[in-house]
């Protein structure tokens, strides 16, 4: 659909994001009178390093539903561990009927994902990544099911402190 992006948006916190319109959809409202013709937008919003967010916005407009999509996509960021602009490990991610499965990959792979997911994986920082989307294409759902793949992934820092060990015992290093 309609994609852009804007890079070190300055917000009013003085934070820099990489904002995305992931897509735009006319509803309609049948009543007595005739139709309501309004729009739909799904806007992904991350700082580049780390942390991402979505949000969805409805208007009779389509920038005041940008505008809200990503008043609450900021509202609405996670944070992500990444490893040198990768992953740890391999992902898999299920919301509703959007199967997601992301792996890590080697320096200057890039990023080779489709649709949604590309814009997610982009606004969060990942720069090689191998991924791939079953099940429903729907867009909302792959977002939420990319979202929630990564924000379930844990650090070995945060495991070895869970687990009362070291990094490299964690590793298998020692």
């Amino acid at each position: 659909m309609a994609e852009y992006q804007k890079k070190n948006n300055k917000d009013s916190d003085g934070d820099d994001y990489i904002e995305k319109l992931v897509n735009i959809r006319r509803v309609v409202k049948v009543v007595k009178g005739g139709r309501i013709f309004g729009f739909s937008a799904l806007v992904v919003v991350g700082d580049g390093n780390g942390k991402v967010g979505y949000g969805t916005g409805k208007a009779r407009e389509v920038p005041i539903a940008i505008q809200k999509a990503m008043d609450k996509a900021k509202k609405a960021m996670k944070k992500v561990p990444l490893k040198d602009g990768t992953l740890y490990y391999s992902i898999t991610s299920n919301v509703g009927a959007a199967k997601v499965y992301m792996q890590p990959a080697s320096e200057g792979t890039g990023v080779i994902a489709g649709g949604p997911m590309r814009s997610v994986l982009e606004a969060v920082g990942v720069h090689n990544i191998l991924a791939k989307c079953n099940g429903t294409r729907n867009p909302i759902s792959v977002v939420r099911a990319t979202i929630e793949g990564l924000s379930s992934m844990s650090s070995p820092q945060f495991v070895a402190t869970k687990r009362g060990k070291t990094v490299e015992e964690i590793r298998g290093e020692v």
